[in-house]
């Protein structure tokens, strides 16, 4: 660890645990939003909610699930943390971040289609997100051994060949 910055990873930390909170609670809540996407209510009651979904996606979820990326790429390095259990973490974090996408792409189908896009019901995305939030919070506060992450034996073993030296610029 680089010891002038010792000081900082608590901040860092505390940066990283209230934005990767925002992140996932306003994952949560977003679906809810979404579902209140009813074309049967009056136009400016569905306005005002698109527009809080809207706005809740860009300028306040968006922003905390970067910050928390960032910060806990920061604390990675710092802290030398490359054992297996961060990679598996780390599988977990990308499922979150897909799911941030999928939401994303609701709220945009639900901006361009005049009440018209039929959202989706919030049971099931609520559920798809409860798998990694968990299994992320178990793998951190638990930090299980997990030995070595199995790779085929062709990722592993040299072949017994050179990597061409024509595709490497020389400096």
């Amino acid at each position: 660890m680089i010891g002038w910055l010792e000081p900082v990873i608590p901040h860092l930390k505390a940066l990283h645990v209230i934005a990767l909170a925002l992140w996932v609670g306003g994952l949560f809540g977003l679906p809810v939003m979404l579902a209140r996407h009813d074309p049967a209510i009056g136009q400016a009651d569905f306005t005002r909610i698109r527009l809080a979904s809207h706005i809740s996606y860009v300028w306040v979820i968006t922003p905390a699930a970067v910050t928390a990326i960032v910060a806990g790429t920061w604390l990675i390095f710092l802290r030398e943390v490359f054992v297996p259990w961060m990679f598996a973490k780390l599988v977990f974090v990308a499922l979150l971040i897909g799911f941030h996408a999928w939401i994303g792409h609701h709220i945009v189908k639900v901006g361009e289609t005049d009440g018209r896009h039929e959202p989706p019901g919030p049971r099931l995305p609520l559920l798809l997100l409860l798998v990694p939030v968990l299994t992320i919070l178990t793998l951190v506060l638990l930090k299980p051994e997990l030995g070595e992450i199995p790779l085929p034996g062709w990722l592993t073993e040299p072949r017994g060949r050179q990597l061409p030296v024509s595709d490497v610029p020389r400096w």
